[in-house]
């Protein structure tokens, strides 16, 4: 048995007053109860850094049955492992019981990637079991002590990401931890370790093993936060992006194309700033812009069409080919349907259009999205389509209607194929339910904040 190192209260920052008022109602129901209570991993990290946590989780050596009965809003979740939730109003604290080592009898698929993991251990077997040093930190309530099994407080005072055991074996456990790595390295603005880092480039086509669920929230986790330029930059570096988004790495070679998305990552991270609200959708339309944008230019001039269906056509296969390795609700799928069906029409500026575009559930984050494509292009004409937008939502008469060229090009340069004249009809478009060729609006609306970027 390995003598962990014990912080004392006095020689740490870490006050009870920082931490939530249920994280500290698990906590003392639980030693109340009997049973040995910690908070752990980000929790108190992220303290130890001076940055306030998202949440707190709770370790302890209560089996879930054990802890269910103690709490009435207590429910059971997970295959793999079993967490109890403990929700006080909106706060919802993960516990979990102390996990037992790593032995053959653990079930795993043929990368290596741990299937079942319902056996439970000691604390000293459960902090060897966590991901890197600087995660496996325990709060003692009872003496409000920081334990620290793997040299993680002297981790935290070099600024290093290092995992605990060999790397290889660790990231083939759950790959995961590739992007994990990266993200917290980024938040804490601390090194990788060379041992930590050296396999990861290898090992990165093992992401295609993780569940596409699991890694939509993991990139949201990367990509809506302050720090997404560069986790994008790392993701790149590592290899690892070309395993998420393959349609789209090939595109962010090209400098335009990387600006675009990198201005729309500083976007998400100024509203994140300013404590206004962020949406999925609006940060996946952004990202899947470069290869909508280019499937949409091949199929005007494959199928001489027009661009609202070469747009429409082109979401729809860039979202596809994306769901195969990054799941996209269609909660946010369909608005940025939306977002990128509507960029075509910004170019229509006659008074009826314009107005009725105004009216669009979706136009504010349509045109959000307008302003960060003119922000980041060197385009005059779309920087000119953009204000002209911007003055017709001042209210009164419609601005003078911008040139020519920023009409027929959209902004990108390329001319849109010329447009035949239609007879008015009735009767609804089969796509979209909307009349005389218009996108209807999409009812999906709820997911997105009105001015969302």
């Amino acid at each position: 048995m390995t003598l962990p190192r014990r912080i004392l209260r006095a020689e740490h920052p870490v006050s009870r007053s920082m931490i939530s008022s249920g994280t500290l109602k698990t906590l003392y129901t639980l030693k109340d109860a009997g049973y040995e209570a910690y908070m752990v991993g980000g929790g108190v990290r992220d303290l130890l850094a001076g940055i306030e946590p998202k949440d707190f989780d709770v370790a302890t050596n209560a089996h879930p049955e054990q802890v269910k009965p103690l709490f009435r809003s207590c429910r059971l979740v997970g295959r793999r492992f079993v967490i109890c939730h403990v929700r006080f109003g909106d706060e919802i604290v993960e516990t979990t019981t102390f996990r037992g080592p790593i032995t053959d009898l653990h079930k795993r698929d043929e990368t290596g990637r741990i299937l079942s993991d319902n056996e439970y251990g000691t604390l000293e077997q459960d902090a060897l079991r966590r991901d890197f040093t600087i995660n496996a930190l325990y709060y003692d309530i009872r003496d409000f002590s920081i334990v620290d099994f793997t040299s993680g407080i002297e981790d935290m005072k070099q600024g290093v990401i290092r995992l605990i055991g060999d790397p290889e074996l660790r990231y083939r456990e759950d790959p995961v931890r590739m992007l994990r790595a990266i993200r917290i390295a980024n938040k804490l603005r601390f090194r990788i370790d060379e041992a930590t880092a050296a396999p990861i480039a290898r090992l990165a086509p093992l992401l295609k093993e993780i569940p596409a669920a699991r890694l939509f929230d993991e990139v949201l986790k990367l990509l809506l936060s302050r720090e997404a330029e560069d986790n994008l930059y790392g993701l790149r570096v590592y290899g690892l992006f070309r395993q998420l988004f393959p349609a789209l790495d090939r595109l962010l070679k090209q400098p335009d194309k990387l600006k675009f998305v990198n201005a729309a990552l500083r976007n998400t991270a100024d509203r994140i700033d300013k404590d206004l609200p962020v949406s999925p959708a609006f940060l996946y339309a952004s990202l899947l812009w470069p290869a909508v944008e280019a499937r949409a230019k091949e199929i005007r001039i494959e199928q001489a069409c027009e661009s609202v269906p070469a747009m429409q056509q082109a979401g729809d296969e860039i979202i596809t080919r994306t769901i195969a390795c990054v799941a996209i609700p269609k909660r946010f799928s369909l608005p940025m349907r939306d977002i990128w069906d509507l960029q075509p029409r910004f170019e229509q500026t006659t008074s009826n259009r314009a107005r009725r575009l105004m009216t669009h559930p979706k136009f504010r984050a349509a045109y959000d999205f307008l302003l960060v494509r003119a922000e980041s292009s060197g385009d005059a004409a779309l920087k000119e389509l953009a204000h002209w937008w911007t003055e017709a939502q001042k209210g009164g008469d419609l601005p003078p209607v911008p040139t020519e060229e920023a009409i027929e090009t959209g902004g990108d340069g390329n001319a849109m194929p010329e447009r035949k004249k239609r007879r008015r009809r009735g009767g609804r478009n089969r796509r979209s339910g909307a009349s005389n060729g218009e996108h209807a609006d999409s009812a999906s609306g709820a997911d997105m904040a009105p001015d969302a970027g």
